[in-house]
Parts: C-alpha cells; structure tokens; sequence
C-alpha cells in the first residue's frame, strides 16, 4: 500500500523498518528489483480511498499511529517499477465506486501498454463511509447497492477493451497516411441505470486488452461479482478453517456463473516472520509486537468492519452484525470458523502484527511446512505476503524461505510475458467463454 506499516499497525517505528520512504521512488523501484529475484509473480497494491475514523469516533488514533493515513496513489508507481524489472506483475486495486469507467479503462489500458502486459485490476467497492463524505456524498452508497453498480461498470469497461478497437485496427501505413483503419474502430453505445457512455474508445488495444481481474468479496454478492468475473481472488482470515469457508463459497460461485470450480485461483494473505532457526524468529517476532500499536490495530479494525470496539471490556466476546463496510472482515473472526471464539481483546493482539491474516513464525523449514498445510486444509492456490517491516520481510522471504519452497518444487515457473499467462495460464487474452467474449468483434 501506500503507506507506511500497512497491516502491522506502529511497525512503521521499528528501527529496520523502511516503510515510512514510501514517498521515494527508489522504495518502489528496490522493492520491485527485490520481488523480481525472489520469483514473485506479482506485487499487490491495495489503497483506500478515506480515513479509519470509526475507533473512538474520531480519525485521530488513525492519523496518530499512521494506520493506512497519509497514504499516495498506488498506482502511480507502477511504471516506474515496470521499468526497472521484466516479468513482475501489478495487481492495483481501483475503486468503482467514485469514478467514471471511461477513466478506469483508460487508464489500466496506459498501464498495460507500458507494463508490457503486467498489469491486473483488483475490482473493489470501497467500504469507508469517510471516502463517501470525501467525494461529497453525504453518505455510503449501501453495500449491495455499490455490487449493482460494480456489475455494470465492469461491463462497460470490458465494451471498451474488448469491443472497440478490432485486433488489426492499428496499421501505421505511411503510404496511405493512414495511422488507424476507421472501419475496425467502433462505437460503444451504453445506457445503463449507472452510466451512459458513447462513442468510440481513446486508446488501441494493449498487450492483455483486459487486465487479469482479481477481486476479494466474499459476501454473498461479492461473491456473485466474483463468481462471474475474478480470474483471481483474495481471502483472509485467522484460521484454515475460516479461509476454506470462503475458498469454497469462491468455488461454489464459480461453479454457479457456470465456470469450473477451479477457474478461479484463490490466495490468502498471512504474514511471515523468517530467521534461520525457530527460536531466533520467535525472537524477532516477539521484537515486532513490542513496536505494533494496539490502538492502531483497532483503527484499522473499525475500518474493516464499521464496529467501534473502543471502551469495551477486553474480554468481551466479538459479536457479528450487518453494515455497509466489509462484511467479509468481520465474518473472518465471527461465523466463518464456528469453533473459533474471539474476545475484543484478542483481536486488537491478532490483528497489531500481520492484520486481518495470520503471522507464520519459524525456520525456513518450519514455515514451508505451515504454507502446505494452508494449501491443503484451505485449498488455497497460493499466497498473498503481507510484511512485518518493509522490505525485511520481503528480504527474508526471499533469500530463506524462496530457497526452501523451490527445493521442494512449490514455486512454479511459468511461461508467458504477460501476467495472466504466468499466473492464471493459457494466452494474453480472456477466453471468448467468458463473461467479456460478448463484447468482442
């Protein structure tokens, strides 16, 4: 994110921690070189668009702890990491809430172009009521009002990727002066209950056309949303047992759009604290909860959920309720896993370290052997890294548990230039069985 700290609330503090650079270019760039060595696949950018102001009522512990606030436009750095690297991908995440779609696609079809081809979508509906007010809105459009419209939008960028501009269009043909065929250059004619858009798309096709889609809703529209058009989806949660709740409700809406159950890969995120013994991780676990912040964490909680857990009783036991934040959050530490039993106080020492996602603390054998019992007993595809500190645990990760995985044939090599050859397989493009082929000329 853009931002220091992310996930581990107040380890923007500890003394090897390089997070808080997040406004130099060269943060991005080195990380970016980094992820390249180790064989990532991709760098995930998640944002937001508000402040967590619901802890306490008041934005102040947020801004005072530096949980997710200042933070920059993620999107931006990409070409700058593009540059300095040749296969890692970019996932970003772009709400459809506040902007036209004839924006969005303008912009992800630039991205694509000078990635080479790198680039993926995280669909999102943004869950801050602050980000309302901040667009002045007056207030949150409700949760599944906000699916509606994502439904939509997303078909009307796919009408601009994928049916505008034929493949061909572009010739570049300087005896005729003919730059563009007119012929194979078409308008999009869209009137919906959200958007109305006319006219031809601004820019020529780029390398992927429509940028590999990831999504990370898992309520029941979320889900549906998904279901139909995720060639990637996020989960997170605690235990195995609450993320294979939600890896199999992603699969049953796979199956629902009429998908196999396994079109959809499925990541989780989780935090992992490397050295080259046990005990010496426990150790330098035990050093990152000294410098995380409770208050920060719990900020950051009352984002996620929209519940206020200030002034309760540590031992109070976390209640589940409906609003029109991420209904996911809060199912993860309340009804995904039925045999969990989570007190307030609990949460806000869970989530200081790692976030919404658990911390895998030990030796590179110790924690490999923890990712293949999350890939067997979740039936998750693979992994989403969040960090402690920035880059050490990226470094860590790289040059002790990268080393592990790979003896043990865990991290595929993939062929392809483009991010959805190497992460989801087959060619540059979308298939034509799915839900964008109807665009298509």
């Amino acid at each position: 994110m853009g931002c220091a700290g992310h996930q581990s609330a107040g380890l923007w503090t500890h003394p090897g921690d390089r997070s808080t650079s997040y406004t130099d270019l060269s943060y991005w760039t080195d990380l970016a070189r980094l992820l390249e060595r180790g064989g990532f696949d991709a760098l995930f950018l998640a944002d937001v668009l508000g402040v967590y102001d619901v802890h306490g009522g008041s934005r102040d512990t947020a801004v005072r702890a530096g949980a997710q606030v200042p933070l920059i436009d993620p999107m931006l750095t990409i070409p700058a990491m593009a540059a300095v690297t040749e296969r890692l991908g970019f996932a970003v995440t772009s709400s459809v809430t506040y902007e036209h779609p004839w924006a969005t696609a303008r912009r992800f079809t630039t991205l694509d172009h000078l990635t080479n081809g790198r680039v993926g979508w995280n669909v999102v509906t943004s869950y801050l009521a602050s980000a309302a007010r901040g667009y002045g809105m007056g207030e949150q459009v409700p949760h599944d009002r906000r699916y509606d419209l994502a439904e939509e939008y997303v078909e009307v960028c796919a009408a601009l990727w994928e049916g505008s501009w034929e493949d061909g269009a572009v010739v570049h043909d300087s005896a005729s002066a003919t730059f563009t065929d007119p012929s194979k250059v078409h308008d999009v004619d869209h009137d919906g209950e959200f958007f109305s858009v006319h006219g031809p798309f601004l820019c020529e096709p780029s390398p992927q056309r429509t940028p590999v889609v990831f999504q990370a809703g898992a309520s029941a529209r979320g889900l549906e949303l998904g279901g139909r058009i995720a060639e990637v989806v996020f989960v997170s949660g605690p235990t195995t047992a609450a993320v294979r709740t939600m890896v199999d409700g992603v699969r049953a809406a796979a199956q629902a759009a009429g998908r196999d159950r396994g079109d959809i890969k499925v990541l989780t995120m989780l935090t992992p604290v490397l050295a080259d013994t046990d005990d010496a991780a426990w150790a330098k676990h035990a050093d990152y909860v000294a410098h995380s912040s409770r208050e920060g964490a719990m900020a950051l909680f009352g984002g996620w959920t929209g519940v206020d857990l200030s002034g309760l009783d540590p031992d109070a036991p976390l209640e589940h309720v409906e609003n029109d934040a991420t209904r996911t959050a809060l199912a993860a530490f309340t009804t995904a896993d039925p045999h969990a039993a989570w007190t307030v106080g609990s949460v806000a020492e869970f989530v200081a370290v790692g976030g919404r996602g658990p911390v895998l603390v030990g030796s590179p054998t110790t924690v490999a052997d923890e990712l293949e019992r999350w890939c067997e007993e979740a039936d998750v595809d693979g992994f989403n890294l969040a960090y402690a500190t920035s880059p050490g645990t990226f470094t860590d990760v790289v040059d002790l548990l990268v080393p592990e995985l790979r003896a043990r044939g865990r991290i595929l090599e993939p062929e392809g230039a483009t991010l959805r050859e190497r992460l989801v397989g087959g060619t540059a493009r979308l298939s034509n069985s799915s839900w964008v082929g109807k665009h298509r000329k």
